[in-house]
C-alpha cells in the first residue's frame, strides 16, 4: 500500500537539514520502500520540508520508517503527516 509522508522543517533548520542530508539520502536508498521523494521549497528556493511516497504494508510500517529517518532523529521537523494514498495518474 502507498503512504505519503509530508514533513515541514522547523524554522531556521536549514543547517540541520544539510548536515543530515547524506544520511537521509542513504536511508531512502537503503530501505527499498521509497517510490518518490523530494523537498518542498520556500519562496527563496531553499528546502523547507519533504514529500515522500512509501510502499509499505500498513500505517505502522510507514510510521516506523518515518521514525527512523535521520532527519526525524535529528529533530528537523516541526510537523509530520502520514496518510494512505491511492495513485491514480503516473507510475
Amino acid at each position: 500500500m502507498l503512504y505519503t509522508l509530508m514533513a515541514w522543517d522547523k524554522d531556521g533548520a536549514l543547517d540541520v537539514r544539510m548536515e543530515n542530508r547524506p544520511d537521509h539520502l542513504a536511508y531512502l536508498d537503503s530501505t527499498g520502500v521509497v517510490r518518490q521523494a523530494g523537498p518542498f521549497l520556500n519562496d527563496d528556493g531553499q528546502p523547507c520540508g519533504s514529500l515522500i511516497v512509501l510502499e509499505v504494508d500498513d500505517m505502522a510500517a510507514a510510521q516506523a520508517w518515518a521514525d527512523n529517518d535521520p532527519y526525524a532523529k535529528a529533530g528537523l521537523f516541526r510537523d509530520v503527516q502520514i496518510s494512505a494514498w491511492k495513485q491514480v495518474i503516473g507510475g
